[in-house]
C-alpha cells in the first residue's frame, strides 16, 4: 500500500507563498544542503504527486518542462486543463482518488503544493505523513501552511533537525485515527 506524503517548506511565521503567491522569499534557499533530506532524494521513493489546481497552474506557469517526469500524476479540480503540461489525470472526487492511490504498490505518494489539498486529504484521514521545512524567514502574510478550516489532529514528531542555513527540518507522522 502506497504511503501518502507531505513535504513542504514553510516561513517560520506559518506561510508557504506571500501575497499574491508570491515565492521568491524561499529563492534564496536553492542552494541549501539538505543532505540525505534534499528534494532529489525525497522525489527518488515518489512515484504519484497529486496536486490541486492552483499548484498545477502555478508550477504550468513556469515556463520549465513538466518537473514530474514519468511519475503519475493527478490534479484535483473541477475545471478542465487545456493543453496540460504534462501526463495527468484529472480527478474531481479526492475520497475515489484516496482509495486509487491506497490501491497503489510501486512507490510512495506526494501531495504537492498547498495546505488546501493536504488539509483534504488529513479531513479524510489519508496524510500519513510530512516533512516541514522551517524557513528562518518572516514573510508578514500570504497562504498558510495549514488553512484553518477546524480540523485539530494531533501528529507525533518523528525527527526535528536543524539543517543549513538555519532552516529546521520537521518530520511528523499521522496515525489512523489521531485526527479528529
Amino acid at each position: 500500500m502506497a504511503k501518502i506524503r507531505g513535504y513542504i517548506a514553510a516561513s517560520l511565521d506559518g506561510f508557504i507563498a506571500g501575497e499574491a503567491d508570491d515565492m521568491t522569499w524561499l529563492q534564496k534557499y536553492d542552494d541549501m544542503d539538505l543532505g540525505e533530506h534534499a528534494f532529489p532524494a525525497f522525489l527518488q521513493n515518489i512515484q504519484t504527486v497529486v496536486m490541486g489546481r492552483a499548484t498545477y497552474d502555478f508550477v504550468a506557469s513556469c515556463g520549465f518542462p513538466w518537473p514530474y517526469g514519468d511519475k503519475r500524476a493527478y490534479v484535483v479540480t473541477s475545471r478542465p486543463i487545456e493543453d496540460p503540461a504534462g501526463s495527468l489525470e484529472i480527478c474531481r472526487d479526492v475520497d475515489t482518488l484516496i482509495g486509487q492511490l491506497r490501491a497503489l504498490e510501486d512507490g510512495d505518494v506526494w501531495v504537492v503544493g498547498g495546505g488546501r489539498l493536504q488539509m483534504a486529504f488529513l479531513e479524510h484521514g489519508a496524510l500519513d505523513e510530512i516533512e516541514i521545512y522551517l524557513m528562518p524567514e518572516l514573510i508578514g502574510g500570504g497562504v498558510p501552511l495549514f488553512p484553518a478550516i477546524g480540523l485539530k489532529a494531533s501528529p507525533r514528531l518523528l525527527n526535528v533537525q536543524a539543517m543549513d542555513r538555519g532552516c529546521v527540518r520537521l518530520h511528523y507522522v499521522f496515525a489512523s485515527g489521531e485526527t479528529a
